[in-house]
Parts: C-alpha cells; sequence; structure tokens
C-alpha cells in the first residue's frame, strides 16, 4: 500500500525499510556488473561469455546483456573461433591414431567409395532414377522441389553395411530436406522410413 506522496505504508504508518535509496540495490552487487571487471574477463583475458556465466551464476543471455548496457564491443564469430579452446589435441586426445577400423564409428568402410560412386556415373543414375520415380516430389509430405538440393534420395536400409541394397530403387524414396532431416532425428520415434 502506498500514501498518496508514493511511499509504501505498512499497515497505516510509513515504513522506512521498504523505501528505495539512490545507490542501493534489492539485489547483492555482482561482478559481471562492473565495466571493469567485465573487460579484463572478456576482452583481455579472452574468458568466453558462457565461463563468465558460470563464475557468476548468470546465463550467457545475462552476460551478453551487461556487455551492451556497458558498452563492451562483442567478438565476431571468426575472433571468437580464433581464441576458442577446442579439445585435447596429438597424442593427448582419446582418439589420435583412431580412424578407419579403429574408430567406434566404423561400420564397414565404404563411406570414400559412396562418395566416388556418387560423383560418378552409377550414383547420379540412380538418384535421378529415384527421383523420377517418386515425380521429384516428398513421399513424406509431397512437397516439390523448391531449391537446389531440397529434395534427398534417402536409403531405408542404409548404405553402410548392405551393400547388395545400395542401388536397389526398393531400397530407396524421394524425401525434402526438413523431412529427412526429420527421418534420422529422434523424433521419429516409429522408425518410418528406417529398417
Amino acid at each position: 500500500m502506498r500514501s498518496s506522496d508514493g511511499r509504501f505504508l505498512k499497515g497505516n504508518r510509513y515504513s522506512p525499510n521498504t523505501e528505495f535509496k539512490k545507490g542501493q540495490h534489492w539485489r547483492q552487487r555482482k561482478n559481471h556488473w562492473s565495466r571493469e571487471w567485465l573487460h579484463q574477463r572478456y576482452v583481455v583475458e579472452c574468458a568466453s561469455a558462457s565461463e563468465i556465466a558460470n563464475e557468476s551464476g548468470c546465463t550467457e543471455a545475462g552476460i551478453y546483456y551487461w556487455l551492451k548496457k556497458l558498452q563492451i564491443p562483442r567478438r565476431s564469430v571468426s575472433g571468437a573461433r580464433a581464441i576458442k579452446k577446442w579439445g585435447a589435441k596429438g597424442s593427448d586426445n582419446p582418439m589420435y591414431g583412431r580412424y578407419g577400423k579403429q574408430s567406434p564409428r566404423y561400420i564397414d568402410g565404404s563411406s570414400p567409395l559412396r562418395q566416388k560412386m556418387y560423383a560418378r556415373g552409377i550414383g547420379k543414375d540412380f538418384v535421378r532414377s529415384v527421383l523420377t520415380r517418386d515425380k521429384y516430389r516428398c513421399k513424406r509430405c509431397n512437397s516439390v522441389k523448391l531449391k537446389p538440393k531440397h529434395l534427398h534420395v534417402h536409403h531405408i536400409r542404409p548404405w553402410a553395411g548392405n551393400e547388395l541394397l545400395r542401388f536397389d530403387l526398393e531400397n530407396a524414396i524421394t524425401l525434402c530436406q526438413p523431412c529427412h532431416s526429420w527421418v534420422h532425428s529422434k523424433r521419429n520415434t516409429n522408425k518410418e522410413y528406417l529398417k
């Protein structure tokens, strides 16, 4: 409740504890509210907004807000990538030297062959045959080709591990890019168009 002059009242009397006083804030002051501190961490020490947010107990968006408010210029994408700390390098990286059959994602080594075959005649003819058969329409949403590379040829049984079905027309359908992404996502709970 407020009095006629705008002060808060407690019951029927004025309460000095609820009046705002200049220079005071109802929240405890945070380090990132200080221009000098934030400039030191973000510009000089090259800490990321995410790191500063974790230290300060706020969100990354909150740090971006204070950078803007305190007129500290944000990094460009290329600037952020230049200072980004990527994982372990060389022999310290657990995946160092693990390629081919040593890689946990290895299936049958057919990936380079796939690239070669699709770059040459047999793969291009196969794609053209599937698109023609499906009348250049997505089999899931019926959309047409809107832009280059909008329609994809999807293998129902995957290329890797199914050598005999790689160029089988019955194993392929036309999907638009959004539907193809959906088929391979976790949202496809019924595993439609997958075997």
